[in-house]
């Protein structure tokens, strides 16, 4: 067990795991907007949409749970001192938060829905300073700026930022983000008491069934079922299976910023895999430079934790990690 820990607090380890779940939440955005195709799903018909996203995230419990059962060879519930903690989690990580998101990008631009969602990553970081005392330092706050600044150059268009602000529009993803953020954070201090993928289970699961009664409460609506279009949900499915479960076990082992950080790649992936199965123009001098930038930014932040992982354990105080993570 002790083996295992070292391996997931382990920098690279860390980077690779972190960089596949923010590759799959990339490739959502392409499969998304595929899937409202497949769907029928109208850009302002937002009930559907909640419902599509019910189907997903339910699926994806559904998958999770099966996974688990495998490695486990048994079926598992949450430890009854944690059920509360679940429930709270499947509400604000899955339900609020999509439901904010779904609404907010309804009614505002994609360039602002990107910029604005890309700061979930800040919001946890932000969040874990006042709830679980992991210092916002220099360092991070360098790295902050650097992986954010590389978001808004990679969603620069001109005009990008006209039409003004509303509650409901850039208001409601704000609200979507902060909710990403306290769910991060919430997760690290009870999921060290469960496995990570029970945990990710049961609240994708709640989550899931609870966005579906919203979208069918109101009048929401989705066909189009055939094989492609299914094999498409699956894969959506997956990829909030894998990447929600991974996500929740690198939070178990590390920081919250340590792993927040790399949320920053999240419109990067997006940008290169949407020109990829979208057409879309990716390969410019823009989105180059918002490459480096966000790569910098992930630098900066980690720059001296190769360093600390080759202290032996031995020399390390009872109580020390988490003060020397902030440094």
């Amino acid at each position: 067990m002790e083996k295992k820990r070292n391996k997931l607090t382990n920098p690279w380890v860390v980077c690779i795991l972190a960089l596949i779940c923010t590759f799959l939440w990339g490739s959502a955005i392409p499969s998304v907007k595929t899937g409202y195709q497949m769907f029928s799903i109208r850009g302002d018909d937002t009930a559907s949409q909640i419902l599509f996203a019910g189907y997903r995230f339910t699926l994806a419990g559904v998958l999770t749970f099966a996974i688990s059962c495998i490695i486990e060879k048994k079926v598992r519930l949450p430890k009854k001192e944690i059920w509360g903690n679940v429930v709270i989690l499947g509400l604000i990580q899955t339900t609020v938060q999509y439901v904010f998101f779904y609404v907010g990008l309804s009614n505002t631009t994609g360039v602002k829905g990107a910029i604005i969602t890309a700061s979930n990553s800040f919001f946890s970081i932000l969040i874990a300073h006042f709830m679980i005392r992991e210092r916002i330092t220099r360092r991070k706050t360098i790295g902050c700026i650097l992986g954010f600044a590389g978001v808004i150059v990679i969603n620069l268009t001109q005009g990008g930022f006209a039409g003004g602000l509303s509650f409901t529009g850039e208001g409601f993803l704000i609200l979507s983000c902060f909710s990403y953020g306290f769910s991060a954070v919430f997760v690290k201090t009870f999921v060290n008491k469960d496995k990570a993928f029970t945990i990710t289970a049961y609240q994708l699961l709640l989550g899931g069934v609870i966005l579906i009664a919203i979208g069918m409460g109101l009048g929401g609506e989705v066909h189009g079922f055939t094989p492609k279009s299914i094999l498409l949900l699956i894969y959506m499915a997956i990829i909030s299976s894998v990447a929600f479960s991974l996500w929740a076990l690198l939070l178990q082992h590390n920081s919250v910023s340590r792993v927040s950080i790399y949320g920053f790649t999240n419109p990067v992936f997006g940008v290169l895999l949407s020109a990829v199965f979208l057409g879309e123009k990716a390969l410019t001098l823009q989105n180059l430079a918002a490459l480096l930038l966000v790569s910098l930014g992930i630098i900066v932040v980690n720059l001296q934790l190769p360093f600390k992982s080759k202290m032996p354990a031995k020399h390390k105080e009872p109580g020390k990690r988490e003060v020397s993570e902030g440094i």
